[in-house]
């Protein structure tokens, strides 16, 4: 039987190596991809959780604090906005329409401290707390997703994965971030 010089099986060895190598990197890639969108669905869930909520808030706050027609309809239009941006599926505009929604709903909660029958009602108790959660699912779920998104670019800018990144098209994911608006205290005017 004839034998391959050892040249020849070094040469496969490295071969194999690296096809081995870029199988895991490749792979890595979709991983990394499938949980980044995996925690969009989580933030997208929890959104449309919020956006169930509001309409029983107002209709419980309208009770007490009827004269503040001009708040509920900014926060039905931010709700629809944010309801829009949705539907569409653009990332950016989601956030930039999820921001202002928190920004509108931070200055409801901030009237409502103006009225103590409202704030003593357990409906408004209940819709609150339940809005409350779901504000803190909808922070861990940005948390995770921009750690998820932080992966994945790293995977995606470093030495040599890099090179599998660009070869097979895996595109940068952006983070979400807070606009402006929501990073800015709430004032409240009566």
């Amino acid at each position: 039987m004839n034998s391959l010089p050892p040249f020849v099986w070094i040469i496969i060895a490295v071969a194999a190596v690296i096809i081995f190598w870029l199988i895991a990197v490749f792979n890595g890639f979709i991983r990394l991809r499938n949980r980044t969108q995996e925690a969009w669905s989580d933030i997208d869930v929890q959104l449309k959780r919020r956006h169930d909520l509001i309409p029983n808030l107002i209709e419980t706050v309208k009770g007490y604090a009827a004269h503040e027609k001009e708040l509920f309809e900014k926060v039905t239009a931010a709700r629809a906005s944010a309801m829009n941006a949705e539907a569409s599926g653009d990332k950016q505009q989601i956030e930039k329409a999820e921001n202002a929604l928190s920004a509108t709903l931070k200055s409801l909660f901030a009237v409502a401290e103006a009225y103590p029958d409202l704030k003593a009602s357990a409906n408004f108790a209940k819709l609150q707390d339940e809005l409350s959660d779901t504000e803190n699912k909808i922070q861990a779920a940005r948390r995770f997703y921009n750690g998820n998104v932080r992966d994945f670019n790293i995977k995606r800018e470093t030495f040599p994965s890099s090179i599998i990144a660009a070869i097979f098209g895996f595109t940068k994911f952006d983070f979400f971030a807070a606009d402006e608006p929501e990073k800015q205290p709430v004032t409240v005017k009566f």
